[in-house]
């Protein structure tokens, strides 16, 4: 008895829906590096002191902005639905970027900017529950890999059209953001075609059912902390992801600028030298991460990931910043972020929940960690100032070993195993008890 969708895309199932939903990595890393690229031009244009430019970048969709986001996100979208949080996400995106592009002054641009990491946070937990929960079993790396891949392309082209557009100004920067708002109505245009999760509906209907019983509906934020499998996960999925991403998330917001104040490159160099290093990943998330996820072991994919990225931060870090040292750098960093914390945190964090809380389990940890990055991207730049790049490299490189050593310990064997065979080798009957009934 579906109604006929009126304004909307038709048939968007399979691959072509698994890439409508990925769409929201590019956006969101899209409007990370829009931000970072056109910092400094902002800056100038509207005198915005050192202050403002730590509320822009801590209230941004690559911090706390996005953080706030997910944690209301993701209770909605286990509680309304995965498609309720698509319908309207993109619609409070377009008003964020609207706003940034169209800014004269800094409430407006501060505003934007909120409004933009609100709605990133919102859509990002969900399109990795969604695309996990419509996923082939053995298929699910190479169709998780679809967001990581669009997470890569949206910085690659970003760049690109940061240099392309540099000529403009500040114009070319608003014209970046007005590309991301064209991209985000499309998308929403596609995405209002698609069908719910049909593991969510079956978890409704179980959940009706259960009320009809007389059964108390989970407690979410008590479940996810006394039950012994989500104490695991958690410590899994915040460590590698929270430690990968004070390293991945600083560097993403504050890399052109290191390169420019440290490694003396212009503006344009410092671009180009991004998109090339973006480039890479592209590479190794479809050839390695799509195309190896779901055939061999994981946790070797990981290491191997963990380990080119340590070793590319030791190079830049202790070896002059030369043109042959940040080939290097942007070469092994870009090819180890492919297969590295990003692309497993959206594989993992999907796969080792139960359906009843997993886009609220997921909007939690990314809040988390995106409150560590607003934290130390508050803190990075002081200690740059005071104590020399040196020392912040060697702090990144120990947040790297960090990350590297808990994912290794830690990580699962799930391949080829469906979502609801996870769930029950993970809990067992322990979700089950955790149900009881009113009288009791």
């Amino acid at each position: 008895m579906a109604k006929t969708k009126k304004f909307a895309a038709k048939n968007v199932t399979g691959w072509k829906a698994t890439i409508a939903v990925a769409m929201a990595n590019y956006i969101e890393a899209g409007s990370i590096i829009a931000a970072a690229s056109s910092l400094t031009l902002w800056q100038a244009y509207l005198n915005i002191d050192s202050m403002g430019v730590g509320l822009l970048s801590a209230l941004s969709a690559n911090a706390f902005g996005a953080a706030i986001g997910a944690l209301i996100g993701g209770p909605l979208t286990d509680k309304f639905g995965r498609k309720f949080i698509f319908s309207y996400d993109l619609l409070v995106y377009m008003i964020g970027v609207a706003l940034i592009a169209a800014s004269v002054n800094f409430p407006m641009l501060l505003i934007g900017t909120i409004i933009t990491g609100l709605a990133v946070g919102a859509g990002v937990p969900v399109s990795w529950t969604y695309i996990a929960e419509e996923s082939p079993q053995d298929k699910r790396a190479a169709h998780v890999g679809t967001a990581q891949m669009a997470w890569s392309i949206g910085p690659t082209l970003t760049f690109v059209l940061a240099v392309v557009l540099a000529p403009m100004g500040l114009a070319g920067s608003r014209i970046i953001f007005l590309h991301l708002l064209v991209i985000a109505f499309v998308t929403w245009y596609i995405r209002r075609g698609l069908d719910e999760s049909k593991i969510w509906e079956e978890q409704q209907e179980k959940e009706k059912a259960e009320a009809l019983q007389g059964k108390v509906k989970t407690n979410v934020l008590k479940e996810l902390f006394t039950l012994k499998a989500n104490r695991s996960a958690l410590v899994l999925l915040i460590g590698i992801y929270l430690f990968w991403n004070l390293t991945a998330g600083a560097m993403g917001y504050f890399m052109p600028y290191i390169y420019e104040n440290v490694g003396g490159l212009s503006t344009g160099q410092a671009n180009l030298l991004q998109a090339f290093l973006w480039l890479f990943t592209v590479l190794t998330t479809y050839f390695l991460f799509m195309k190896l996820g779901d055939k061999v072991s994981r946790k070797a994919l990981f290491g191997i990931g963990a380990g080119m990225g340590l070793v590319a931060w030791i190079i830049l870090t202790f070896m002059p910043m030369t043109w042959p040292t940040l080939i290097a750098f942007v070469i092994l960093w870009g090819a180890a972020a492919g297969i590295g914390a990003q692309a497993f945190y959206a594989l993992w964090t999907s796969e080792l929940f139960p359906t009843k809380y997993r886009a609220s389990a997921q909007g939690l940890m990314y809040f988390i960690v995106r409150t560590g990055i607003a934290v130390w991207s508050f803190i990075l730049p002081l200690l740059m100032d005071t104590l020399g790049f040196t020392v912040a490299g060697i702090v990144m490189i120990i947040f790297l070993a960090i990350h590297m050593v808990i994912g290794i310990i830690l990580a699962p064997n799930t391949r080829g195993k469906t979502l609801q065979q996870i769930e029950k080798e993970r809990y067992g009957d322990d979700l089950n008890q955790h149900s009881v009934h009113k009288t009791v």
